[in-house]
Order: structure tokens, then sequence, then C-alpha cells
């Protein structure tokens, strides 16, 4: 799939000038008789089988979409509480941010609510470390390459001493990011490793480089360099939406899930939630069995498996004949990240009104952020209306697994009474954590054991933000652009016009940096 320059009015759509478009394969425009459409079979109802439903409804096939929890949204879902004063709630496993650069993420929001009114922005990106320096993203260029230069001219964390004894040959690759071939050239290499030869000062390594390190759940030590290099790439060299980002208003299920699964529905989707997936059987002639709990085995023409780390692998455990012995050996050997923690706590009294919606912190032991929920989420604002608290969340990244969990707990607590003193007066009403360890790791050398969207057989796709797309994209916009991807190598099969899709470009946008990165730079 060939990828191109965006038409001029691709700004004003919300997308920067200079993204690229990836063109929909040529075919007829969708099924038109249902009697002829294929049937497929969409595992996992996350962002990533959300995006390869709708990919494929759209053009008239027939989709079923399993999903194993009671509801949509995968690590995105929500769920209902009852609090200790009788109120009720939405639960989660906490804070994402939706950046400005998941364009295909957008587009798929976009199916449900055309005008996104169900995201709004918060007005800066503030980081602190416990030894008193701070950092904004709000006041910093989002044009490449003044986003750069702009962040380490205002930075307290970079001083002259500091940019003097950096080695400027080690960060050349950060100039001009590409994939796969970045993959190439720092997957052997630890995210730790590339920022100590580059001798970032201490400081920013752990208050800005650590946050890239800290979005895949992973300690720096274990992370392939190569996806910290794509993260400065997305957010700052590739594109001029920078470091600002969007919330959902309201939670997750009410604002993004539930409107998204009616458009499905208004599609022909059939969406079976609490419908685990155990196995899947390839049949003569083509077709595949799916075998759900608590249904009876389906024949369908295709499969999405759009699964989290752990459940693509269980269900390929237990599919012994599906694809072939080296592909299934590849997914048994793919591994979790380390273990997360989410607390929420309702507090009987407000924090400060300056507090900011979201927080990152460095250097305050396990605690990694801090939101103020009820700054821009409807249902955390009621309820701090009614009762004159907050509702406050705290997440803990790559925790020991070891780890005692009540310990944790009360670590993360005592870290949010450092960073925000009030709370050490205010009454806990109600507490809720959440303990997870199902987000993929992407450790040194991992890069080519990960699976691709196409598999062995041609009838069976997968999506995830743990494929490799070939393509600029991380976390939340990996899985929708994977999701999307899926749906379209199935379509190609059968002649119809896949789905456009959008990327930050796949190359540094600066000529003159490229030059600097080497040769290849030199010849784009």
């Amino acid at each position: 799939m060939s990828a191109g320059r965006a038409p001029a009015g691709a700004a004003r759509r919300g997308r920067d000038r200079r993204a690229q478009v990836l063109p929909a394969t040529p075919g007829r425009d969708r099924f038109t008789d249902p009697g002829t459409a294929p049937r497929v079979a969409v595992v996992g109802g996350g962002i990533a089988g959300l995006a390869a439903a709708t990919g494929l409804a759209e053009r008239g096939v027939h989709i079923t979409l399993y999903e194993k929890e009671s509801a949509l949204g995968g690590r995105l879902a929500g769920w209902p509480v009852e609090l200790a004063d009788g109120s009720s709630a939405t639960m989660s496993r906490g804070f994402h941010a939706f950046f400005r650069q998941y364009y295909n993420l957008r587009g798929l929001l976009r199916r449900a609510d055309g005008g996104l009114t169900s995201l709004t922005g918060l007005p800066d990106y503030p980081l602190r470390h416990s030894s008193g320096l701070s950092d904004s993203f709000a006041k910093v260029p989002r044009t490449p390459p003044w986003s750069a230069l702009g962040f380490v001219a205002l930075s307290p964390t970079f001083g002259w001493r500091d940019l003097a004894r950096m080695d400027p040959v080690a960060a050349l690759p950060l100039l001009d990011v590409r994939v796969p071939e970045v993959y190439e050239r720092l997957d052997s290499t630890s995210a730790l490793d590339f920022l100590a030869a580059i001798r970032f000062p201490e400081a920013a390594h752990h208050l800005a480089f650590e946050v890239f390190s800290r979005s895949f759940f992973a300690d720096p030590r274990e992370l392939s360099a190569a996806e910290l290099a794509l993260m400065f790439h997305i957010y700052f060299l590739g594109s001029s939406e920078g470091l600002l980002f969007d919330v959902p208003n309201e939670p997750f299920p009410q604002a993004l899930w539930e409107p998204l699964g009616r458009y499905l529905t208004g599609h022909g989707a059939r969406l079976l939630t609490g419908t685990p997936v155990g196995r899947i059987e390839p049949l003569p002639g083509g077709d595949l069995e799916v075998a759900a709990d608590g249904a009876a085995p389906e024949r369908y023409d295709a499969v999405v498996m759009a699964l989290d780390t752990g459940g693509l692998r269980g269900v390929v455990e237990h599919s012994p004949r599906l694809c072939d012995a080296s592909w299934r050996a590849r997914i048994g050997g793919l591994r979790n990240a380390p273990p997360f923690l989410v607390s929420r706590l309702w507090l009987d009294r407000p924090v400060r009104a300056e507090r900011a919606g979201f927080l990152g912190t460095s250097g305050y032991g396990p605690l990694d952020n801090v939101s103020v929920l009820e700054r821009w989420e409807g249902e955390a604002a009621g309820w701090a209306k009614r009762t004159g608290g907050s509702v406050l969340e705290l997440h803990a990244y790559a925790v020991d697994p070891a780890a005692d969990r009540e310990a944790e707990q009360e670590r993360l607590l005592a870290e949010l009474y450092r960073v925000y003193p009030e709370t050490r007066d205010a009454k806990i009403v109600d507490a809720r954590h959440e303990w997870r360890a199902d987000c993929p790791l992407f450790p040194v050398g991992g890069y080519q054991d990960r699976p691709t969207i196409r598999t062995p057989d041609p009838a069976v796709t997968v999506a995830g933000d743990l494929v490799r797309t070939g393509l600029p994209v991380a976390l939340m916009e990996r899985a929708a652009t994977s999701g999307f991807l899926a749906s379209n190598a199935l379509l190609e099969r059968w002649g119809v016009r896949g789905q456009t899709l959008w990327t930050v470009p796949r190359k540094g946008r600066s000529g003159l940096l490229r030059a600097l990165a080497g040769p290849r730079g030199e010849r784009d």
C-alpha cells in the first residue's frame, strides 16, 4: 500500500497537513447481496476488534464480534460500581490520553460521533519531578523541528553544561525514524542504554523520556529502544500536534463504546459480549469454526483475532491446527508487560483549584501520574459537586510482580500526599484498586517474533497494539490502525475496497535533520 501527501484540507479536518494517506485498496464498493456476503468472526471487542468489525461491516460483510467481558472496550472498558455513600459510578482501568496524532482511532470514533463531541482537550501535559523540577508542553512549539528544540530550550532539565555533555552522534537515529528500519537499528538496544549513550541529563531522562517508556507499562531496562525512538518521532519530529491530548468527557462506555456498538448493530453486526472464544478450528475447504463458551460452534469464511497478548496465546494454544507450527510457536513466546496498578479515590473534600487534570510524576516512588477526574469527566464532576469532594486516580506502572499488593496501594497513597499535600487531611469515602498485567511487552530484540496482520492462513488476520504494522503508530493508534489493516487484508481477498488510513509521515519531516542522520536521509 503506497503512501502519499495529505490533501490541502487535511489540517482543517483535524490532521497535520503533512500526514500521509494510505489509500484504500481498489475494488468494488461493498457486498450488495447479503446472500453472497462472507461471514467473519472478530474475536475481541477492544479498539482493534471494533476497528476491524467496523471496516468489514461498512462493506456489507456479516460480522459476529465475540468479547469475553460483559461490555465492549477491551482495556478501555468500564463497569458500574456502587460506592460506600450509596451513589453509583463507573470504574475502569484508568486514564488514557487520546493524542491528536491518533488519526485512525479518531476516525473510528467519528463513526458514532462525527464532531468528536465526546472528547475534550486538556490545556497542558505537566510533568513534575520530586526534586522540584517541572516541565510543561503547553508552550512548546508544535511544528518540527521547533517542537524538539523548543522543549530543550524551555525545559529546566536541560542546562548548557548538560547540552555540551550530550553525544550528538548517538542521538542521530532520533532525527530520521522510519519503520521498519528503526527496529533494524535499535531493537537490540534497551531504551535505558540508548538514553545513556546519548548522555541525556538524568533529570530529563526521568522527567521526559521515561514518560514514553512508561506509556508501554514497561521498565526502560526491558523496553526496546526502537519503540522509544518511534514515540519520539510520532510526538516531536513527525507531526505538528505535539504532546497535547484529549480525554473522554464521560466514562468510556457512555462516551465511546456504547455509541460505537449501536453503530455496528445498525450495520448488521452481531455483538456477543460475555462470550469468550476457546478455540478456532480450520475446516476442509478453507472455512474456520469458532467455538465460544456458552454458544454452539459456528462456521465462518474468515477470522480476525483482536485479542490481548494473553488472550491470543490462550486461543492459539487450544487451536493446534491453526495456521502452522512456526507461527503458533512465535505466538506462544509473546510476553506481557509487568503488572500495573490503578487506584481510584473518592475524597470528601476537593483538591486545590489549580491542580491539573492530569499530572505526570517522576521520583515519587511507584507513582507515575495523578488525574483529577472532575476536571473533565461529567460523572466525576457530578459526584464532586454533590459531595464537595474530589475523584482522583493514581497509576503505578511496571510494578514488581512479587510486590505485596496492599503495601503497594499504601505506598501509592503516601506519594499522593507528597504531591498534593491537601489530600492528607481528606477522608476517603471509597477506593477501588485495579491490578492488571495484560499489556504487551516490547522487549529488546523481540520485534521479529511479534505477529503481523497477515498469517500463514489468508483467512486469518491478527490485530492489536502488539502487532507489527510497518507504520509509525503506537499504543491505541496501533490498535485501531491494525484493526482496519486486518479488515483491509480480508476485503482485498474478496475484491472489495478497503478503508483509507492515515499516519504521521513515515520519515523525518525535516530534510536538514534527515541529512544529519546519514546518507539515507540525504537521498530523500
